[in-house]
């Protein structure tokens, strides 16, 4: 009998609690977890879902009964299961998550020895081939043990070790958790830090009483603006449910492109790093690579997406990689993305600016380099709607395929790309201090990708 493997994606497990993922498969992946990655101790955790403590007793279940040692860190965010694979040396770690998903799903983040990633073809496609089809493996003579562990501590220490605390001023900063994992974290951070923090829905709570933690949703966003905006604050900041991603919000309680704040960042780690590599993503470049190039910094583009990121960065032993969907990631947090990293870096330069106001430091670069934002278009055939956006606008430009179709004009340039997942385009445009050119290219592009 083959079993319902339909939540396996191209880089995690997601899907709806209990159709589609529940304590079987929980179960069965952890039967055969260790076999297939060579595992004899792993870390496990989960965010905030209701269903998480379920799914994680079925998961360790399964582990111990093939064998392996499990260490159990508790509620905690993604990133945590990162730090403690690489941390404490272990053969691998899973976390249970669904991140920004709404209350009803949950999911599985995995990766093996020192933080590697595990997705589609790295392994995942084998785990969901063996959990579909295989026949549970003999019961090992010696069962696992597992370990309760508290490393928040550890890993809170390591977190604001990439910032100089000596440098941070008592700033105002509004913090939205979106009832996910960062609230309890937050917490912990706060006694080392100056700031005055503006908590915003902050209570743990898998029923997600505010609303799905999902800050890119514009109606997300406002729960944390307006409290900016009514408090005087100088930075605004929110994170997904797994905290795996921040997003800033500037003194005015304006949302901060992620696009921009690659650059911001790679700045910050190019001041203390002269001639470092930053990896990035081909959907916005332009600001980016001339942020790195003025601050003696070498620009590398990688193709979108974890996976190809982390992989990218350890081949170019890059200190610092961003995407403009606020996934930032780090070389000296075994290459993985965090949420926490990133918020301490812009306010430790904001410490810094010289009285200027967070909305100033990324106005000039906004207004230099104007973009769309991400948009997205359903269509029926995306590769059909690639070769005719690349027939009429290709001649015209310089053409790169790093990542779907990008073209690239003296002015203006854009990005054309289709999701693995769904029949959608996502289209990216920027310009040259030229906001109305950058509108009407997205208005010619719509019009095009859209006939039918």
């Amino acid at each position: 009998m083959r079993y319902n493997t339909e939540a396996f994606g191209a880089y995690d497990i997601r899907g709806i609690y209990p159709r589609t993922i529940n304590e079987e498969l929980a179960y069965r992946i952890g039967r055969f977890f260790p076999t297939l990655f060579a595992a004899k101790k792993v870390v496990v955790g989960n965010d905030i879902r209701l269903s998480g403590p379920a799914l994680k007793e079925a998961l360790v279940k399964g582990l111990m009964e093939s064998g392996c040692d499990v260490i159990d860190i508790g509620q905690c965010g993604t990133e945590m299961i990162y730090f403690a694979t690489a941390h404490l040396k272990l053969d691998g770690g899973i976390m249970i998550t669904a991140s920004h998903n709404p209350k009803e799903y949950n999911g599985m983040k995995f990766v093996r020895q020192e933080a590697r990633p595990i997705s589609g073809d790295t392994g995942l496609r084998d785990l969901e081939l063996q959990v579909a089809d295989g026949e549970l493996p003999v019961r090992a003579e010696t069962a696992g043990k597992v370990e309760k562990l508290d490393i928040t501590e550890e890993y809170v220490k390591h977190i604001l070790s990439y910032v100089d605390l000596s440098n941070l001023k008592p700033l105002k900063v509004v913090v939205n958790a979106g009832n996910g994992a960062a609230g309890p974290i937050l917490d912990v951070m706060e006694k080392y830090l100056p700031f005055e923090l503006i908590k915003v829905h902050h209570q743990a709570d898998g029923s997600f009483p505010n609303g799905v933690p999902n800050p890119l949703l514009p109606d997300n966003r406002e729960a944390t603006a307006k409290m900016v905006r009514e408090s005087g604050a100088d930075a605004g900041v929110a994170w997904d449910g797994d905290f795996d991603r921040c997003f800033m919000f500037d003194e005015q309680g304006n949302f901060i492109e992620g696009y921009y704040m690659v650059g911001f960042l790679a700045k910050a780690f190019l001041q203390k790093n002269p001639g470092a590599k930053i990896i990035y993503d081909p959907r916005l470049t332009w600001n980016t690579e001339e942020l790195v190039r003025e601050s003696g910094g070498v620009p590398i583009i990688s193709k979108s997406g974890h996976a190809f990121i982390k992989e990218k960065m350890r081949k170019e032993n890059a200190i610092y990689g961003g995407e403009m969907s606020a996934h930032h990631y780090f070389r000296d947090f075994s290459y993985c993305d965090s949420g926490m990293i990133p918020w301490l870096l812009v306010l430790e330069l904001l410490s810094q600016a010289d009285g200027k106001r967070f909305s100033e430091l990324m106005q000039e670069r906004m207004e230099r380099y104007p973009c769309s934002g991400e948009i997205n278009s359903k269509v029926k055939d995306a590769d059909e709607v690639l070769e005719r956006i690349e027939a009429e606008y290709g001649p015209l430009g310089k053409v790169t395929k790093v990542d779907g179709l990008s073209v690239e004009f003296d002015n203006w340039r854009f990005n054309l790309r289709k999701s693995n997942t769904e029949p959608v385009i996502r289209l990216n445009v920027e310009s040259r201090n030229e906001a109305d050119v950058m509108r009407k290219k997205v208005k010619d592009l719509l019009r095009s990708v859209c006939i039918i």
